[in-house]
């Protein structure tokens, strides 16, 4: 009888345990309780995105080599850097983009510029009840870095540029349609536009003289134009590790030949091997009659290191 009395007893705290484990910590739980679902944390007001690539390119021959061609290395570097703010209906979106290159062939006197580009820009918006379109101001800066020259042969150059000269600064209210950060387009029809030049270039006396300097009268530092300004950006992956970035500003001066449209267009292509190592093709078309009344056009294809920060 008592080992039976025993065993009873024993069962009843095993099954009283296993209840009070069922419960938050050891207190029961009312069924008709409903739980409170948990706070979403806010979203970051700052978003903060980097990326930097060093490409290199080389060619090397012996003396023994017969088909011709000269020793030469050449590297870039590109370095953007964007930090975006948003709050309620305020949007903010800031980048800066610096990229700079060098290319050095044997035999030649001067290790000469192949890429060279400082560039801010800025865009403030109010959003509209179109969660799509945004009331926008915006700011764009860009000039080159170090001085450059055109080369009248391996031996001999000419200075024709250097740190703001030229420099150029625009600036105006506008509209901005952004479906995401990767596909927005900015229009601003009265755009504030300053070329800056220093007087040795546009000064007739001056050691660098160019008449018309990019736009800027002689003996002048500046040049004012009022216009419409268009700019677009997209971006978009084409396979997991391929994708392809595409930038696009127009601006017509209304003071002076509005037909003459400036035109700047980047694409980038970006081909990722791993985490640290891309391969990179850029193409830049530029059209504006202040600086040559021709297209520019630059190609860049590199293999080399890339970091996201």
């Amino acid at each position: 009888m008592k080992k039976l009395l025993f065993s009873a007893l024993l069962l009843s705290s095993v099954a009283t345990f296993a209840q009070e484990d069922e419960t938050n910590g050891g207190v029961a739980q009312d069924p008709t309780a409903v739980e409170t679902p948990a706070e979403e944390a806010p979203a970051p007001r700052w978003t903060k995105a980097g990326s930097a690539s060093l490409l290199f390119s080389q060619a090397a021959f012996n003396h023994d080599w017969t088909g011709g061609g000269s020793n030469n290395v050449a590297a870039n570097l590109a370095v953007s850097y964007a930090f975006n703010y948003k709050k309620d209906k305020w949007a903010w979106d800031n980048n800066i983009f610096i990229d700079y290159g060098l290319t050095k062939v044997d035999g030649d006197e001067y290790t000469k510029k192949t890429t060279d580009r400082f560039e801010v820009n800025s865009v403030l918006g109010y959003q509209l009840n179109n969660p799509q379109w945004y009331y926008s101001f915006f700011l764009n800066f860009k000039t080159q870095m170090t001085d450059g020259y055109k080369y009248v042969d391996s031996q001999n150059r000419t200075l024709i540029n250097k740190l703001l000269s030229p420099g150029y600064l625009q600036f105006g209210p506008g509209m901005l349609w952004k479906k995401s950060d990767n596909l927005k387009v900015n229009i601003a029809p009265a755009t504030s536009k300053i070329t800056t030049a220093r007087k040795q270039f546009t000064s007739p006396t001056g050691s660098h003289y160019t008449h018309n300097f990019y736009g800027v009268e002689d003996g002048k530092n500046i040049r004012y134009e009022l216009g419409f300004y268009l700019n677009g950006y997209a971006k978009v992956d084409v396979w997991e590790n391929v994708s392809i970035e595409n930038i696009l500003s127009l601006y017509s001066n209304y003071l002076d030949k509005p037909q003459n449209v400036d035109l700047d267009y980047t694409a980038n292509v970006v081909m990722k091997v791993n985490k640290f190592l891309s391969a990179n093709f850029t193409f830049q078309a530029i059209y504006d009659d202040d600086a040559a009344r021709a297209f520019q056009i630059r190609e860049l294809l590199g293999l080399g290191l890339s970091y996201k920060f």
